[in-house]
């Protein structure tokens, strides 16, 4: 044991963490490029509370360590206890930061035994050393069932150039909703409560499979996307910032302007399909291979809405819709369509991360 290690007789947790964690995880592979490991690692943001007309913020989630397979990929998260303590005593936590941040992995550890946590396999068992990366990472893709040729598609790194780094919940639905797509899904829902960033999220799942060349057919090619709204301040907005990296790849379907040599397109259903023309009709009804419908609880997806037609012709596509409506009588229609979210981030636990702000609702009867 080196000396600085150790003060007054007392081996603190971050002593444990520097003196015996680190360096068995350094020896399993996971300090090495392309892998990395994350120290400390803040998730949420802290509950705003609001008190005596004051604003604090409540205590932020921190993991001891995550496990990055690839720069945007985690795998697992490790919490760390001092020496001193069992390492049953950080087995609750680890399960619980890996169920909110969507891992299938999880280790509690004091420094000299080991707990891993296998969501996969449903298992939990004392182990002698940490998975390699490779290790953990082939568990994963056999547990989900993917593909060996698609892991490119889904390690496909975030766009950056904005600055914004996806929140925990925001990878969460990316990784999701790829996976599906994968996996061979045809219809596809996330629900995300409004200002969690339904937008970020449909952002970086169009760039990791544009940048990959994903497509339906498995040609060597860049995909042909659309990205659906009903108003024109749900299109315009995204397609000149969020989606500015895509470059003259983009183009917006309006009039008569049905340009077919872009990869990036954005439209509203009033525009694709008028009282006069259905201008969709001038597309092949495979020439899309994804399609993001944003606000699709908005009667998009209803049997008897004009706005189907244009999810029914372009059926070959995989169809993607977002929407911060929970399943409820005005919402049925985009689940029935679209199936069970494969992921749903709610306003409660927006608030309770901090990444919304409580409110309070004041009821006011008028005559």
């Amino acid at each position: 044991m080196k000396g600085p290690a150790i003060r007054d007789g007392v081996i603190t947790e971050a002593d444990t963490c520097r003196e015996f964690v680190t360096p068995l995880l350094v020896e399993a592979g996971w300090g090495a490029a392309p892998h990395a490991i994350g120290e400390q690692r803040s998730f949420t943001n802290g509950r705003i509370i609001v008190a005596g007309g004051k604003v604090r913020r409540g205590k932020q989630r921190r993991a001891d360590y995550l496990l990055y397979y690839r720069r945007d990929f985690p795998l697992a998260v490790v919490e760390a206890k001092e020496i001193g303590l069992p390492a049953e005593t950080g087995v609750q936590q680890a399960r619980e930061y890996a169920e909110i941040l969507g891992l299938k992995f999880a280790y509690a550890t004091n420094g000299h035994r080991i707990i891993e946590i296998d969501y996969t396999t449903g298992t939990e068992r004392e182990v002698d050393r940490y998975a390699t990366p490779d290790e953990l990472f082939a568990r994963l893709t056999a547990s989900a069932q993917l593909p060996q040729n698609t892991s490119s598609h889904l390690l496909e790194p975030f766009n950056l150039v904005s600055g914004k780094v996806p929140r925990y919940y925001q990878q969460i639905a990316i990784n999701r909703v790829i996976e599906s797509i994968l996996l061979g899904q045809k219809r596809i829902l996330a629900t995300l409560a409004t200002g969690t960033g339904k937008t970020c999220v449909a952002f970086q799942i169009c760039w990791k499979l544009w940048n990959s060349r994903w497509n339906r057919t498995g040609e060597h090619r860049r995909p042909k996307i659309l990205f659906l709204a009903d108003r024109n301040i749900l299109v315009d907005d995204p397609m000149a910032k969020m989606f500015a990296p895509f470059g003259d790849a983009r183009h917006k379907i309006v009039g008569g302007d049905t340009s077919q040599s872009r990869d990036m397109y954005f439209g509203i259903y009033q525009a694709l399909a008028t009282a006069s023309a259905d201008v969709f009709r001038q597309y092949r009804p495979d020439f899309f291979d994804l399609i993001i419908i944003d606000e699709c609880h908005r009667g998009s997806s209803r049997d008897e809405s004009a706005w189907r037609a244009v999810l029914d012709y372009f059926e070959p596509a995989v169809q993607f819709g977002m929407t911060a409506t929970p399943l409820r009588e005005e919402s049925r229609d985009s689940y029935e369509y679209f199936g069970n979210p494969v992921y749903t981030y709610s306003l409660r636990q927006g608030i309770e991360d901090g990444f919304l702000a409580p409110y309070r609702v004041h009821r006011v009867i008028t005559t």
